[in-house]
């Protein structure tokens, strides 16, 4: 078996894994990246790039004002309470510290800055601040980046599913990737793709390394430092969605093919780490693709989701994750999308990737008809004449008596409609659609348990030497609730730096 030594190993690629891989690379550690695939970037690649980063100078140059540390107290406090479990304190204090200090860290950095975009905050909950406080890096060229890490980086979903490269502009979570990993080579780094960890070393109690299956055979990588695993979730392990009762379906995530099949949580729990959460995700309301596969869809304008007797079940411009959870307690799986032609036949709604409209409909994944009752017809859907002409009257009148659609900051936040409430439109030019529409996820949101320093905690409680967690692979602080734009990313880079804090102690 060969072998390879540095200070520090990191597991996985995405937003949480080369937070910690630069910094530690920074500090001066010999550090290695391991990702499974040949690209970098997993889910992260695919994403918007917003990280909830709360209390930082970047909010304040951008007038969002309302934001700070003590206000991001106050909405987690709200937002995260939950009778079926107790909030680990210790972990938000320690997000709360650090989170501006990392994001003045990594723009300290000629190749890294920050800015603002609106988008609003998913609760409506003390705290919140209007139009959000999450912040994302700035868009950068390709040609800006050297060739080797352009190279490496993992187009966004929609390209990357067809095998074609990036865009010539990276943005969103494209652009943390790319100036991440550029830093981090810049820097010295090494990046070892085509390693799929499935083994931690581990001698006298302490873990020193990993061991990952390549192409070429079974490959040592010692850490005289110690290990972070940030691998993401178990999303596309078929099997332990089923064991822990994940709701939604492997081949419906969003990671990208050949990801997150949770070798590195089975090699943390082989070592003694507990995990915990194993059963929830990060959810979204998924567009049925031709070929079985889930969109990511969100900003719902108009139409109507019922389920199969044809009626609404929760207020469609919920944020992703909530309605995801709607579609679960309702057993609306499938559920349909039913919308008229006034967006020219497109799906009134931003999905990542939408598809070819003639496609789905070749496939049955979606549905046309000249009237809604011929489409409730054809889906067998009786309730939806009904619903349609409820939905319509709320739209006239601008108010949803029956699920308050278009009362929040969110639910008008995509909308453009024009009537009474922008969130609803009537649904009354034909030809109509239906589109299938699944339980999609951003990836699982359960793994390693692990403390305020990010190092992880064996079934005692007791702390794992060597060994630290974040991103994906751990149990996320947030719980089963998803606060806010960028909380996936925010958490999972700053449990990366707090890692890294930790390691150079």
């Amino acid at each position: 078996m060969s072998q390879h030594t540095f200070d520090v190993v990191v597991v996985g690629s995405g937003g949480g894994a080369l937070t910690a891989a630069h910094l530690a690379q920074k500090a001066g550690l010999r550090t290695c990246v391991v990702e499974k695939t040949d690209r970098v970037g997993g889910t992260s690649a695919y994403s918007g790039g917003a990280c909830w980063l709360p209390g930082s100078d970047v909010q304040q140059r951008n007038g969002v004002t309302a934001d700070s540390t003590e206000s991001a107290r106050t909405y987690l406090a709200a937002v995260l309470a939950d009778p079926e479990r107790e909030v680990d304190q210790a972990k938000v204090e320690a997000f709360l510290a650090e989170a501006p200090a990392l994001v003045a860290a990594l723009e300290s950095d000629d190749l890294f800055e920050f800015e603002h975009t609106p988008f609003p905050e998913y609760f409506d909950a003390p705290g919140r601040v209007p139009g959000g406080r999450s912040i994302q890096p700035a868009k950068i060229r390709r040609d800006e980046l050297p060739a080797d890490v352009a190279a490496l980086v993992r187009p966004p979903v929609e390209r990357d599913r067809e095998g074609a490269e990036g865009r010539r502009t990276l943005s969103g979570g494209q652009a943390l990737v790319g100036r991440l990993l550029w830093m981090f080579t810049r820097d010295g780094g090494t990046v070892l793709t085509g390693h799929c960890v499935d083994e931690l070393v581990r001698t006298d109690g302490r873990v020193e390394g990993v061991v990952a299956s390549t192409a070429d055979g079974r490959v040592e990588i010692r850490a005289t430092r110690g290990v972070v695993l940030a691998a993401g979730g178990f999303e596309h392990n078929r099997e332990w969605r089923e064991q822990y009762g994940v709701p939604g379906r492997s081949e419906w995530s969003m990671a990208p093919e050949g990801t997150n099949t949770g070798e590195p949580i089975a090699a943390a729990v082989a070592v003694g780490a507990a995990v915990d959460l194993m059963d929830q995700g990060w959810f979204c309301p998924g567009l049925e693709q031709p070929d079985g596969r889930g969109s990511f869809v969100l900003g719902f304008r108009g139409g109507a989701i019922v389920d199969s007797t044809g009626r609404r079940f929760a207020n469609e411009c919920l944020p992703y994750d909530r309605f995801g959870r709607e579609m679960a307690a309702a057993g609306a799986v499938p559920a349909w999308l039913v919308f008229d032609s006034r967006e020219g036949g497109q799906v009134p709604a931003i999905a990542m990737p939408q598809g070819d409209p003639e496609a789905h409909l070749a496939a049955g994944t979606w549905v046309r008809a000249e009237s809604v009752a011929d489409l409730a017809t054809q889906l067998d859907l009786t309730e939806l004449p009904a619903t349609v002409e409820r939905l319509n009257a709320a739209a006239a009148s601008g108010v949803d008596e029956e699920f308050g659609r278009g009362a929040d900051e969110y639910d008008t936040f995509f909308a453009f409609g024009d009537g009474p409430n922008r969130a609803l439109s009537p649904i009354e030019t034909g030809p109509f659609y239906a589109a299938r529409f699944v339980l999609s996820d951003l990836g699982t949101k359960g793994g390693v348990v692990t403390d305020a320093c990010a190092r992880a905690l064996d079934t005692d409680g007791h702390v794992i030497e060597g060994l630290y967690a974040t991103s994906n692979s751990t149990a996320s602080l947030a719980g089963r609730f998803y606060p806010g734009p960028g909380v996936p990313l925010g958490t999972a880079m700053v449990f990366a730096s707090l890692a890294v804090q930790d390691l150079l102690a």
